[in-house]
């Protein structure tokens, strides 16, 4: 690799990190505070949301990873052209071609952490993120400990506390159980201790009184205990098999056509085929906006007054892209044999770059462009 390659790539690569990583804290913060008020909420730990939190950083890394692209591309574009550090190097003979060869590199970089965050972890996030879900809200310990308010953790089954001492003591607990159409059982005690069983959560009340009400008869049974357990796994019904879903399929199992992976995400085989085409296309999108963000500034030059105008128009550039991407993603999606579209957006892009790189190895064709504008 050329010494301007290791310069330059080396410029982009620290500009992406930055870029990445305040994006990311943007991203990142807006969806903690979602996950705060859920877990914390629901009686979970501090572990817990550290661990949703975890779960959730591809998706986000997923969403910021081409805008970083495309933002250090500009950055350090403009930066080297207004040092004009381009000028010179293009005045040694390089072409534009040429000084785009690494930001070609960090494009492929990008493209490569885009496969295998939208391929891979991605995927495999999202299925942790649902079965940890799932986890939560069967999770029915956490959400009895809570003071002062009467829950439901399963039909037919009330609970109260007044308090939780330090050690994990429940006092003064109410518990309804109306789950038998025969009987309803009310049970209250002192103190009681929540603990683990085989079968899920088992309360262990200590000094208290069951009133057994038999509708049969109108009768009602009082019976004082010294201690009691209760089990309340027992009533809480165990989740059936999850199957996979439509955004937890890797790659390899959208283009593998499969015919029970797509049964089990209620898609057809051609869907998911058109879905793992759609990923490769969208980390190909990442790869153009990058150089797009490069070719869009290159092709204006050097200029004493900036490169704000080069600037909006790759900006407009991209977000044509993106609203050619939008379109045709909706057809795909209604017509998954016309799954090869999705690779227009790209093509579009990187037919663009072609242009202005073209056009900035000819600058005696940009300035008769210049001429003949400034003479319409």
């Amino acid at each position: 690799m050329a010494r301007f390659d290791r310069y330059m790539l080396s410029q982009l690569m620290m500009l992406f990190g930055f870029f990445s990583l305040v994006l990311i804290s943007i991203y990142w913060i807006n969806s903690a505070v979602r996950l705060f008020d859920w877990l914390i909420g629901d009686g979970q730990t501090v572990w817990v949301f550290l661990e949703f939190s975890a779960l959730t950083l591809p998706g986000v890394i997923r969403i910021v990873l081409p805008v970083a692209g495309f933002a250090a591309a500009v950055y350090v574009t403009n930066r080297m052209s207004s040092d004009s550090e381009l000028t010179v190097v293009q005045a040694t003979g390089f072409s534009a071609f040429r000084v785009a060869r690494p930001v070609m590199m960090f494009g492929t970089v990008v493209l490569v952490m885009m496969v295998i965050l939208t391929g891979l972890l991605v995927p495999l996030a999202n299925r942790a993120y649902s079965e940890r879900s799932l986890e939560v809200s069967q999770n029915t310990a956490s959400r009895l400990l809570t003071e002062g308010r009467f829950l439901s953790p399963a039909d037919g089954l009330t609970f109260y506390i007044r308090d939780i001492t330090p050690s994990g003591e429940l006092l003064d607990i109410f518990l309804s159980d109306t789950h038998n159409p025969a009987e309803s059982i009310t049970y209250t005690a002192d103190r009681a201790f929540l603990v683990k069983g085989e079968n899920g959560p088992q309360l262990v009340m200590i000094s208290g009184l069951a009133q057994n009400l038999r509708h049969d008869s109108n009768r009602l049974v009082m019976t004082r205990f010294d201690d009691f357990v209760y089990d309340i796994g027992a009533l809480i019904p165990k989740p059936a098999e999850r199957a996979l879903r439509y955004g937890e399929l890797t790659l390899f199992q959208l283009l593998s056509g499969d015919s029970e992976i797509a049964a089990g995400a209620k898609r057809t085989p051609q869907a998911l085929y058109a879905q793992g085409h759609g990923l490769l296309a969208e980390s190909l999108l990442a790869f153009a906006a990058a150089v797009a963000g490069f070719s869009a500034l290159i092709v204006g030059g050097f200029s004493r007054f900036g490169l704000l105008r080069q600037i909006l128009i790759a900006i407009g550039i991209v977000v044509c892209i993106k609203i050619v991407e939008a379109g045709i993603a909706n057809v795909v999606r209604t017509q998954p044999g016309l799954w090869a579209l999705a690779y227009i957006p790209a093509i579009l892009g990187l037919s663009v770059v072609w242009v202005q790189l073209s056009i900035a190895t000819r600058p005696q064709l940009m300035k008769s462009l210049r001429l003949s504008g400034a003479a319409g």
